[in-house]
């Protein structure tokens, strides 16, 4: 079993702003799977999908960013679910749009979803797939996260969805370890 979550805030507002990459992440993934997220249990919609005889869970958390841990945890616990197999796709101001970095473990950088999910998980052992949203010092944090992609930005950042995408489901059939060798580049 492996679980695989998307970081996102809920609702009309925040569809289209760069802290909700992960949600589109999913839904691109979703897209390519032609399946669709059709359970809602835990603050969270999601799935179950069957992939070669294993149960995959897509997840995205509708508890807010900041509390991102808490569906996560829920549903985990519930279904008996470890953090080896917990895979986190999220935003990175770090990054530049466009770039993703594949990761097995570390610190939030920052990121309070992420960091939700590990203060209540009680690890940094968190597999992770960060998207690059570049960062904008004159903008404070929250309303360049809060804000949309800025239209000289959009091929770039489509294209890192498309290639997070593409490892989430590279990693169905390999371990994770060959997907960080693939994607990382």
């Amino acid at each position: 079993m492996r679980i695989i979550v998307g970081l996102g805030n809920p609702g009309k507002k925040y569809e289209k702003t760069r802290h909700n990459t992960g949600f589109l992440v999913m839904d691109e993934v979703i897209k390519k799977l032609e399946i669709e997220l059709d359970k809602e249990k835990f603050e969270a919609i999601y799935t179950i999908y069957k992939h070669k005889g294993e149960k995959i869970y897509f997840v995205k958390p509708l508890t807010y960013m900041n509390n991102s841990g808490l569906a996560v945890s829920a549903l985990m616990n519930y279904y008996k679910l470890s953090t080896e197999d917990l895979l986190v796709v999220y935003d990175d101001l770090d990054l530049p749009v466009g770039k993703i970095r594949l990761r097995e473990s570390g610190s939030c950088g920052g990121q309070n979803g992420m960091r939700s999910i590990i203060d209540l998980l009680g690890t940094n052992e968190i597999k992770r797939i960060r998207v690059g949203i570049g960062n904008d010092k004159l903008i404070p944090t929250v309303d360049y996260v809060l804000g949309k992609v800025l239209p000289e930005d959009k091929k770039a950042y489509k294209e890192a969805l498309k290639k997070a995408s593409e490892a989430i489901i590279y990693y169905l059939d390999n371990d994770f370890s060959k997907t960080m060798s693939e994607y990382n580049k």
